[in-house]
């Protein structure tokens, strides 16, 4: 698992314990002019997800969230965004309507 800020502000208080998970997912604007792009969930909860991304993303966008390894989605919306190293950002996102399971059970 990579070695990424899970927000930033470490000292901020979480509702919810995350939990360690990488799951490939996709991410897409509601803006429709702006292309999807994949994503790797670093860790999860039921009210939110920390991504890294190859692209940044602006705090308060809004986005449509889908594992490709199970049945989760979600309308999303963008917390924070913060470099993770020279090439991905973390992106903190907050959770709204979600449903299904981050990975398919066998």
């Amino acid at each position: 698992m990579s070695t990424v800020p899970v927000s930033p502000n470490p000292s901020a208080k979480r509702m919810e314990v995350r939990t360690p998970l990488e799951v490939v997912v996709d991410l897409s604007s509601v803006d429709l002019r702006m292309p999807a792009q994949e994503g790797v969930t670093v860790n999860v909860s039921a009210r939110g997800a920390c991504v890294l991304t190859t692209k940044p993303w602006k705090p308060n966008d809004r986005l449509n969230i889908r594992s490709l390894l199970g049945s989760f989605r979600s309308r999303a919306r963008v917390v924070y965004c913060v470099p993770a190293n020279d090439k991905q950002y973390a992106v903190g996102l907050q959770f709204s309507a979600a449903v299904g399971q981050w990975r398919m059970r066998s």
